[in-house]
């Protein structure tokens, strides 16, 4: 069993929730590669379609790195191979992960969120990488994801002064997906996670990896006559077949996810 988190599947989707509520959920090496195995689980339990991501209690979603553990060291602590919370550095992951923010998310926590799919914050979250205001600087990825998800001037603005953002000015911003009042944050992911359900799992796979690979180029027209090998397994897949047939008989379709 999770000693600093805890996880629990309903169906096709998995909910964690990072639990060390007494530090605000900041997270040390050890909740970093127990979150890793957790994540490397789910991708590989073709059961699961979906994840949610939260933070235990109602103060904090992550207070990003446990600062009063790294005060006793020069080093930054070890990370797993996928990245603070075995999330920021999980590049090629096809499944979506969905944040649902119940309160702070500074530093390190701010950067798991920006490395999920969506994030849906509680009308109490707030954000910020405050790294530069301890000597430090976001290094889990914050510099390069908010100047791509908000545009540079936007992320300039947060990154070099290390100011806080309320869930509505996130939303504003466009790294929020939805704002909800803080008793209907997790029904609302779960409303979010379960809208992806219905749709065809290697559907949506296929889709997150082909637009994320598509960033990597410099032009919409380059990024459509790229070759994706995701995209074959599509194709050749029984919910491709299982999709249109299912429309035209005017029943529900049933994935089966190959």
């Amino acid at each position: 069993m999770p000693e600093f988190s805890t996880c629990e599947r309903d169906g096709h989707i998995l909910t964690v929730t990072m639990n060390r509520p007494q530090v605000l959920n900041a997270l040390h090496k050890e909740a970093s590669f127990e979150l890793a195995q957790i994540f490397d689980d789910y991708e590989a339990d073709p059961s699961l379609w979906v994840a949610v991501l939260t933070g235990a209690g109602e103060r904090a979603f992550s207070a990003g790195l446990d600062l009063k553990q790294q005060s006793s060291s020069s080093v930054l602590p070890e990370s797993p191979p996928s990245g603070f919370a075995g999330l920021t550095a999980r590049y090629d992951c096809a499944k979506p992960i969905l944040a649902a923010v119940n309160g702070v998310a500074m530093g390190g926590g701010f950067e798991i969120a920006l490395a999920c799919d969506l994030v849906i914050a509680s009308e109490t979250a707030r954000f910020a990488l405050p790294e530069p205001r301890v000597g430090l600087a976001a290094l889990a990825g914050g510099i390069h994801r908010l100047p791509r998800q908000i545009g540079l001037k936007h992320a300039m603005g947060m990154l070099l002064t290390g100011r806080t953002v309320t869930a509505e000015e996130g939303h504003t911003l466009g790294f929020v997906n939805e704002v909800v009042p803080p008793d209907e944050l997790m029904s609302t992911a779960r409303a979010w996670a379960e809208r992806i359900v219905e749709c065809a799992p290697l559907s949506v796979q296929v889709t997150k990896q082909m637009a994320l690979e598509g960033l990597a180029y410099g032009s919409v027209r380059d990024a459509m006559l790229a070759e994706y090998a995701s995209l074959a397994t599509l194709v050749k897949s029984e919910d491709f077949v299982e999709g249109p047939k299912a429309f035209a008989e005017k029943r529900k379709p049933q994935w089966k996810g190959r």
